[in-house]
């Protein structure tokens, strides 16, 4: 199936469901925006309505990292993190900037830049489907650095959908994981190279209408199994269920789907462990928490609620033929509330 060329049609209704090789431009412009009780909105509005972001995690034994850049026209946000599981070393640094100034993310999943900057602080993701790769560069006025490429040409299979989202939204997301990375990070005087340590990357590109009050948990993994195998996982639950879901995994770049997960943990006992089911019996994992990125704010017209975890990964996961079993990988796991 050929790449969509554009998400709305003609009549300024977005395309919803699976796109097995992705969406080329999101047109959003193109929308036939309306109100909930049927009147017609303005370009101004459809451009202040419209909520953009992408995160990328880089995942090995050795170091964790998590990036964004966020926009959501009112305000913008660029984050980084790191966490060194050995010594238990946590680091973060969070940006924000006012009517998202010196921001930009342009509407192409496949072929698109984002960039952020405040101050000396700048951030990029370029995606280029020519060569296919996706690179990250993020450098911080206190000489904290990272370069990485991330591959997405040999087996590319990226998990592209739209589903609705309330009455009259909808939101687009194109997620993949465990894909192979490398380059060059320098964090708190050391140097790290992403190959050796034999990094893998989840990209998350998300852009729509979202619900003005939402909630979502979600799940992320990037590992090698002990045959060698890559494995990529993305769960969610509370957001990009109307009638689809993106729940999927990737076992060396092939795209399975599975079905509804729910996610049981306590909230207020944040180092419990997390336990995910999906109503089709292939996943059966617990999550242990290490440790978290977390972030309140409580404006008069944005609110968040965001808390991220990093940690370990144990349970199966049975597919046909064969039973894949996790003994403390790593990955992400999130509890997000917003208002927007």
């Amino acid at each position: 199936m050929p790449v969509r060329e554009k998400l709305i049609n003609p009549q300024g209704q977005p395309a919803c469901g699976l796109f097995p090789d992705g969406v080329e431009t999101i047109n959003y412009l193109d929308f036939d925006l309306r109100s909930h009780m049927d009147r017609r909105r303005s370009t101004l509005a459809k451009r202040l309505r419209f909520n953009q972001f992408q995160f990328i995690s880089l995942i090995s034994p050795e170091l964790i990292i998590g990036a964004a850049i966020v926009d959501l026209k009112l305000v913008s946000n660029a984050f980084l993190y790191f966490y060194h599981p050995a010594s238990d070393t946590y680091e973060e640094f969070s940006f924000l900037q006012p009517l998202a100034r010196h921001t930009r993310i342009d509407t192409s999943p496949l072929n698109g830049d984002a960039v952020f900057r405040k101050g000396n602080n700048h951030f990029s993701i370029q995606a280029t489907r020519i060569p296919g790769v996706r690179r990250l560069q993020i450098t911080l006025n206190n000489g904290t650095r990272v370069d990485a490429t991330i591959d997405e040409t040999t087996g590319y299979q990226p998990l592209a959908l739209c589903t609705r989202a309330g009455y009259q939204g909808w939101t687009f997301t194109q997620k993949s994981a465990a894909r192979v990375c490398n380059g060059d990070v320098h964090w708190q005087g050391k140097d790290y190279d992403l190959k050796q340590l034999d990094t893998l990357a989840a990209v998350d590109w998300s852009a729509g209408y979202m619900r003005r009050e939402t909630f979502w948990n979600w799940a992320s993994l990037s590992c090698r199994l002990a045959d060698g195998r890559r494995l990529g996982l993305n769960l969610a639950a509370g957001v990009n269920e109307t009638g689809f879901t993106e729940n999927a995994l990737w076992l060396d770049g092939r795209l399975i789907k599975i079905d509804m997960t729910d996610f049981l943990f306590d909230r207020y006992h944040p180092t419990h462990a997390w336990a995910m089911r999906s109503a089709d019996g292939i996943i059966d994992l617990h999550f242990e928490p290490q440790g978290k990125r977390e972030e309140k704010i409580n404006a008069l017209l944005i609110a968040s609620n965001f808390k991220q975890y990093f940690g370990r990964y144990h349970g199966e996961i049975r597919l046909p033929g064969e039973t894949l079993r996790l003994t403390g990988e790593w990955g992400l796991a999130e509890d997000h509330y917003a208002r927007w």
